[in-house]
């Protein structure tokens, strides 16, 4: 069937042409292979198509009839193609982003450019800390944090997002204010814990002390980032927090910095995405507009 569907187009293309050796040119092969596959496609028809002569070629009335649906399958595939070519190359079509609840504030003003500049494309957010079927939701592109479990799924890391220790100062006047790593190990600790691990190593580093490394077992842990947040405002224990995300805590004294010196390791930030090669336009937009962003915060 494929043979016959490559024939078929062979045969339509000829028409357009005019001509064998025209149609040899379109197709980049030779005239001979061009007739040769107008002539098995007679052969299998039982019927004869076109009428030769030396100075044109004319459809047989047979042939008149056989080639309009010919034509009108290469116009089809032509405009198929045209359609994926247009995908590939502008973002268009609805994109299925999936992402962790505190960073879903970061898209508006990360995507809102790109949706501006492109009228075709539209966003559905699927906002979840779990690790959902990213399949079964029919989503083209996840952000993720941390470490990631197995998967099928290709991660390209696109930023990372700087971490600070914070407390609240109830838990601070229970337990005293840390001076330095030695002092962390007495802590309760709270993580953020995608995964199942109930210990967690840290590299930690303050000023131009040398480097320490920092086994904890976590007091309390969440997958939810804005849940760690409240455990630490209710004064749980020490958590590893982005600035932005408790700037507001911070600012009204809910939540107070902690070892201005200490270095902690970032949090990595990365775009899940179905496969590497030959991603859609609004991937590859997408996952670009979200570098930017992130670069510039």
């Amino acid at each position: 069937m494929l043979d016959q569907l490559k024939r078929m187009a062979v045969l339509a293309t000829v028409v357009d042409q005019g001509s064998f050796v025209a149609a040899a040119k379109r197709l980049k092969t030779t005239t001979s292979a061009v007739s040769q596959q107008v002539r098995a496609l007679e052969r299998d028809m039982g019927v004869t198509l076109l009428h030769r002569s030396t100075r044109k070629l004319s459809l047989t009335p047979a042939g008149a009839r056989f080639h309009a649906g010919c034509a009108a399958m290469l116009a089809a595939a032509q405009g198929a193609q045209a359609q994926l070519l247009q995908l590939r190359d502008a973002p268009e079509g609805e994109l299925r982003i999936a992402c962790p609840v505190g960073f879903a504030r970061q898209l508006g003003p990360a995507l809102a450019p790109l949706l501006a500049a492109h009228p075709g494309l539209s966003l559905h957010l699927e906002v979840e800390d779990g690790f959902t079927d990213l399949v079964a939701q029919r989503i083209d592109l996840a952000i993720r944090f941390g470490r990631l479990p197995d998967s099928s799924w290709v991660a390209q890391r696109i930023g990372a997002q700087a971490l600070s220790l914070f407390a609240a100062p109830a838990y601070l006047a229970r337990h005293g204010v840390p001076a330095n790593v030695s002092d962390l190990t007495r802590h309760d600790w709270l993580a953020l814990r995608p995964g199942t691990d109930s210990v967690h190593t840290l590299h930690l580093q303050q000023g131009q002390e040398a480097p320490q490394t920092l086994r904890i077992s976590p007091r309390a842990s969440s997958n939810n980032q804005l849940s760690l947040q409240q455990l630490c405002e209710a004064g749980l224990g020490l958590a590893m927090l982005g600035h932005d995300d408790v700037r507001e805590a911070s600012l009204a004294g809910r939540l107070l910095p902690l070892m201005p010196g200490l270095q902690l390791p970032p949090l990595p930030i990365y775009a899940l995405t179905p496969q590497r090669d030959a991603q859609p336009a609004k991937v590859r937009y997408a996952i670009q507009a979200l570098q930017q962003h992130l670069a510039s915060a």
